[in-house]
């Protein structure tokens, strides 16, 4: 999964070097083998299942920098994000770029209005999050986005400092909902290989 990360990154042409960050041989030997380099091995203490991107941007920077070279953008890209594109990976570094935002990263629209939102109780029974929203129209609702776990543009400073990614500092890099899917259970992996199969029949792949 990983190595349709490292090949959008190196399609895009965006970046001087493409490093993954990881404390697993095996999966430093499959990303050396995609073409991706794993000059350190992830500590520990960033290693275990409660830690967030934040820091571990934030160690990869720090590496680099102790040995003589300070990046002037770092991206975060997801291996867990199988339909990264190379042209939304470009228009995330140019946005960064000539802009004054800490960060740039994808994002997607819900696809049902979130101010009319339920859910269930603990008796069982159902209840709105925003009671007073049940008799507004959909149309008449600010559309809402989430982040679409795919790669986060941002200046070394912004990542060091721990600045918050969801931010006013942040600009969005909008992706359609159909070329969005995080992975994280079998459910999620299960939609992945329908929207793949879907996206390659639509490309004329009957693969």
């Amino acid at each position: 999964m990983i190595a349709w990360s490292i090949e959008a990154a190196l399609q895009s042409g965006c970046f001087d070097q493409i490093v993954v960050s990881t404390d697993d041989n095996e999966i430093a030997e499959v990303a050396r083998h995609f073409g991706a380099k794993v000059p350190f091995m992830r500590p520990d203490v960033l290693s275990d299942d409660q830690t967030g991107t934040t820091p571990v941007i934030g160690h990869a920077i720090n590496w680099f920098a102790a040995q003589g070279h300070k990046p002037e953008q770092v991206c975060c890209l997801y291996a867990t994000a199988p339909f990264v594109s190379v042209d939304d990976l470009r228009k995330g570094l140019s946005v960064l770029t000539e802009t004054a935002c800490d960060y740039a990263f994808s994002v997607t629209s819900y696809a049902f209005p979130i101010q009319r939102a339920i859910r269930i109780t603990e008796t069982g029974h159902m209840e709105m999050f925003n009671p007073k929203h049940f008799n507004t129209r959909s149309q008449d609702l600010d559309e809402a986005f989430h982040d679409a776990g795919q790669f986060y543009w941002g200046r070394p400073l912004a990542w060091l400092q721990n600045k918050v990614i969801f931010g006013p500092t942040s600009a969005p890099i909008k992706i359609p909902r159909h070329r969005v899917q995080d992975i994280d259970t079998h459910e999620d992996w299960i939609r992945a290989e329908w929207l793949f199969k879907a996206m390659n029949l639509t490309n004329g792949n009957t693969q």
